[in-house]
């Protein structure tokens, strides 16, 4: 979109503010506003602010930084109550006004430059799963003297809201939720307001519908979506859940395992890569009609899990949703149609168009930017390294329930990390695929595991509400 663009739309809607969001380290969003009359000083000088007040993104004595709006990114916000266009911004150094390092957009631009350097692709397309649950209320409380949570849902016998007494029978309890219909399924037209919002912002839904969670788990899933405006559509539609779910008397939640023995919210990528318009990951003949190159990234992404983990899953709550028994993958192989696998290639995308394979390990609470960036950097490594997954090498394929194995069997199998703590050390260890094409830096990767070091250390020193079950009374 050129600035005439962005103009007719301040004067089509009445617009009155600009406002622009840039994103820190762990994918948080922050704004700012300016009158519209300032846009076209903005697009010249941009916006400057104190880097170190963002955790993790420069250090005091460094600080000035500045904000350059995208106008590609602009839309008109849906929320706010006085007409605003909002737009991405990139963080840039304030003498040079090239994005800087850790800048999580600049990043995606270094890794999308460097895959199409690499003379492998000059395309790369991504479907991601948003999956999250929809609570009537959250109550939260963390001190000193007291800690706990408390969740309600209108769509669960078990969990009904304070006052609600569910007198039309529509509550259930003791069966999956998915794809549960109307009236169980409280929530479908909330989940339709999302979908025409994400649409309006210019990104297709395949399509939308109840997960296995009872207690108002969702599920939207996109179409095939090329890299670079796939990673900020996914800002804008996280955006468009948290606050179409608030303007409903909901609250929506990303977090991977927010209820305990109760399914997890996954983020799972669809990755396709294109050279020329043709699908490089399809090859008549082969294992699913899989090509070398895509056994290759398969086998990338699969030799540096572990590490990826630190960025697909960068929580201490991830680690609460990979366990076996509720479709979460805990072993590093593919398969066709495989659930229990980190990598599933779908049986019905059968067409070269279509064909492509899903990665299932992430979740929500990942800086999209970082993670969708390094696992191209995985697979492109697996590429150029020709990694080939074999059952050999115990990376597949297997198309096997997996967790019905004899426990020696999967021994033999590679785990994901069982905690953060963990997936950090591994990040520690193997990061050299990360700074190819100079997408990461080591800079950028020791403030990273410095920052969610942090988490492990602040979870890690407080009582866990179960503690008390446990030895209170000892």
């Amino acid at each position: 979109m050129k600035i005439e663009q962005v103009k007719a739309l301040i004067n089509q809607h009445d617009i009155q503010s600009i406002d622009i969001k840039y994103s820190d380290l762990s994918g948080n969003w922050y704004h700012l506003g300016f009158p519209v009359a300032q846009l076209e000083h903005v697009m010249e000088n941009g916006v400057p602010f104190d880097g170190s007040s963002v955790p993790g993104m420069r250090n005091v004595e460094s600080g000035d930084m500045l904000l350059m709006p995208d106008l590609t990114t602009t839309i008109v916000d849906p929320f706010t109550r006085h007409p605003t266009l909002r737009m991405l911004s990139y963080i840039c150094n304030a003498q040079t006004r090239q994005g800087v390092a850790k800048d999580p957009r600049s990043l995606a631009q270094r890794a999308q430059a460097h895959m199409v350097a690499t003379g492998i692709a000059d395309q790369s397309l991504w479907i991601p799963e948003f999956e999250f649950y929809l609570f009537n209320e959250a109550e939260i409380y963390n001190s000193n003297f007291a800690a706990g949570f408390k969740f309600t849902s209108a769509e669960n016998k078990e969990l009904l809201p304070f006052g609600y007494e569910d007198k039309d029978g529509t509550a259930v309890a003791h069966r999956k939720g998915y794809h549960i219909d109307v009236p169980f399924d409280k929530y479908a037209d909330v989940r339709q307001e999302m979908v025409a919002l994400i649409e309006q912002v210019g990104c297709p839904v395949r399509y939308h519908h109840h997960e296995v969670g009872l207690a108002g788990q969702q599920e939207i899933e996109t179409t095939l979506v090329n890299f670079e405006l796939i990673v900020d559509r996914m800002m804008y539609i996280k955006d468009i859940i948290h606050n179409t779910a608030l303007r409903n008397g909901l609250t929506a939640t990303f977090m991977p395992k927010p209820l305990y023995d109760e399914p997890g919210n996954g983020m799972h990528f669809h990755m396709q890569l294109r050279k020329e318009g043709k699908n490089v990951f399809y090859k008549k003949g082969g294992y699913a009609d899989l090509s070398d190159e895509a056994l290759f990234f398969i086998g990338g992404i699969l030799s540096h899990g572990r590490s990826l983990a630190a960025l697909t899953n960068p929580s201490t709550n991830s680690y609460k949703r990979l366990l076996p028994g509720f479709e979460a993958p805990v072993k590093l192989f593919f398969g066709l149609a495989n659930r229990s696998a980190a990598i599933r290639v779908p049986s019905y995308a059968t067409s070269e168009q279509a064909k492509r394979f899903e990665f299932r390990t992430g979740d929500g609470t990942c800086n999209y930017y970082f993670a969708m960036s390094a696992l191209l950097l995985a697979g492109l490594d697996g590429i150029k390294r020709k990694i080939l997954p074999t059952p050999e090498n115990g990376m597949g394929p297997f198309d096997d329930n997996i967790f019905n194995w004899p426990e020696e069997k999967k021994d033999q199998l590679v785990s994901v990390p069982a905690s953060l703590e963990e997936a950090l050390q591994a990040l520690q260890d193997d990061h050299d695929y990360l700074l190819e094409g100079d997408v990461f830096n080591t800079d950028l990767i020791n403030s990273w595991i410095h920052e969610k070091t942090k988490d492990v250390v602040a979870v890690r020193n407080r009582p866990h509400p179960f503690e008390m079950n446990l030895y209170y009374n000892l």
